[in-house]
């Protein structure tokens, strides 16, 4: 790398970090059921919980006005103290969020004053300040969904918030590696078109964990390698919705379905990949990149496979998110290294 580009890389990996540990309380405020207890969004007022007594108080009464109290928590002895504990991740979400803003936008206006980006560099960057503006929306748009009639988030948008979060992470990735990585390589086509392949199918497959999350399918058939009734297409897909689109998308056993059925399909690219690298000669950073590739798809693999034996703990179901950001971020390291 540059000299001078090293604090700019820096900034930008910095970035993948708060996105991981975002993403990473995300998932504690889904599995915990946090998700909507904060009933409105201020930019300013929200910043920190409330601090007195009263001001709790307030927030709880405005939280039992809406459909998550009223048809739940009102039958689950829910009181202030287990409002608390939901409001601070949802609360710490939001803040980890508000720090990413500002950790983006303040060295990047540092480093435009100093001359420090290129015209390249600046294009991209404000395609970042973009998709985190759109990653804020996102995040409100799911959150209201479940604020109407339905306590519970659309597990549409709730996947589209997820998946968003990992393409942006992937993108902040990709241009600190332009950086780190300035000299261009001879590209091997072939390698390059698999590796291509493979993170679209990576990204449909995270698509799907969204689905799952969000519909809580992965407490459904916690059987493998069959579903329920040693059966592999189990009869309760067709049974759960009335077309095929709806099956696959809205339907529980239709989405744990192609969840699971995809994630061989994903075992079995990246296997395709490393293979077929054999016949070429990579240089050290191809070669670990598909390596730790192959490693991280099987450790990936075996979590779904505990996450839904074990009818997703907490634990196992952060432990499958955190570890498909080192399978996604590894995806995008050697995909980079087979196309610069």
């Amino acid at each position: 790398m540059k000299k001078e580009d090293k604090s700019v890389i820096i900034w930008l990996l910095s970035g993948c970090a708060l996105l991981f540990i975002m993403v990473m309380v995300g998932g504690i405020t889904r599995l915990t059921n946090s998700g909507l207890s904060m009933t409105d969004w201020h930019l300013i007022t929200d910043t920190f919980p409330p601090l007195t007594e009263e001001k709790w108080e307030h927030a709880f009464e405005e939280y039992k006005k809406f459909p998550e109290y009223q048809l739940i928590n009102i039958h689950n002895d829910f009181d202030l103290s287990d409002y608390k504990f939901i409001y601070f991740w949802e609360w710490f979400h939001r803040f980890i969020g508000r720090i990413i803003g500002m950790v983006f936008i303040i060295p990047f206006v540092y480093f435009l004053i100093k001359k420090r980006l290129s015209s390249e560099t600046i294009k991209k960057c404000v395609v970042l300040l973009g998709m985190g503006a759109f990653q804020g929306f996102l995040g409100w748009f799911m959150v209201r969904s479940g604020l109407i009639d339905n306590p519970d988030v659309s597990h549409f948008r709730l996947s589209l918030h997820l998946t968003f979060a990992f393409i942006t992470f992937a993108y902040t990735l990709w241009v600190a590696l332009d950086l780190i990585y300035p000299n261009k390589i001879e590209v091997i086509k072939p390698l390059r078109t698999i590796a291509r392949i493979a993170l679209i199918v990576l990204i449909i497959q995270i698509i799907y964990g969204g689905f799952v999350a969000g519909l809580n399918a992965g407490l459904v058939h916690n059987h493998w390698p069959l579903m329920s009734d040693g059966q592999f297409f189990h009869e309760s897909i067709v049974l759960e919705k009335d077309s095929w689109l709806l099956r696959l998308t809205e339907g529980k056993s239709g989405v744990q379905f192609v969840h699971r059925t995809m994630a061989y399909v994903v075992v079995g690219l990246m296997l395709y990949l490393y293979f077929c690298s054999k016949k070429y000669v990579l240089n050290i950073q191809q070669k670990k990149g598909l390596t730790t590739l192959v490693a991280i798809v099987f450790i990936q693999f075996a979590l779904g496979v505990f996450t839904l034996l074990f009818h997703v703990p907490l634990w196992l179901g952060l432990a499958h998110q955190l570890v498909a950001f080192a399978l996604l971020s590894t995806m995008v390291f050697t995909l980079h290294r087979l196309s610069k």
